[in-house]
């Protein structure tokens, strides 16, 4: 409940992502879902009857969509990114292939979190992503007809999610 007994709902546009190792880590992010999670099921089959059991929980991934801007450049930032994570072009065929590590690909991206902000500014609810990596990059589509913002699709994994912020409390 707000000032003078008014509740104020949390409204999308109030959200910032942070990357914490990236340059430029609060990238200018258009979109981005927060983090769910799926409870698989167990079946058990007696006599004529199934009964379903909760199984595994598992995080599903998560998508943001990024505007590329000039400087810091979130397109190039992205292709270190992957360098540092371990992934090297082979140069010849007897080069030792290098292969990205999951420890280095989260180290890379370092603290990943979603923050969302009440109309005073205060951080109402952090999502916190933990062991994040980059599963997919799309670095967007140039078209001579449009005079959109390109941008970027970031598909990110992750073990599981943590849910901070005054937005749980009564």
């Amino acid at each position: 409940v707000g000032e003078g007994g008014v509740v104020e709902p949390k409204r999308k546009f109030r959200f910032k992502v942070h990357f914490g190792n990236l340059n430029g880590s609060a990238f200018w992010v258009k979109t981005v879902n927060k983090p769910t999670f799926t409870i698989n099921a167990a079946e058990h089959k007696y006599l004529n009857y199934v009964f379903y059991y909760p199984g595994n929980v598992t995080w599903n991934e998560i998508t943001l969509t990024g505007v590329d801007p000039i400087d810091p450049d979130l397109a190039k930032t992205l292709a270190t990114a992957l360098d540092e994570a371990g992934y090297a072009l082979p140069s010849t065929a007897t080069e030792d292939p290098k292969t990205i590590s999951k420890k280095d690909a989260s180290a890379k991206l370092g603290e990943v979190y979603i923050q969302q902000y009440n109309s005073a500014g205060d951080v109402v609810e952090k999502w916190t992503l933990h062991n994040a990596w980059i599963r997919e990059v799309k670095f967007g589509d140039l078209e001579y007809g449009a005079d959109d913002l390109t941008q970027v699709d970031i598909v990110m994994k992750y073990d599981w999610a943590t849910l901070a912020g005054d937005g749980a409390k009564k």
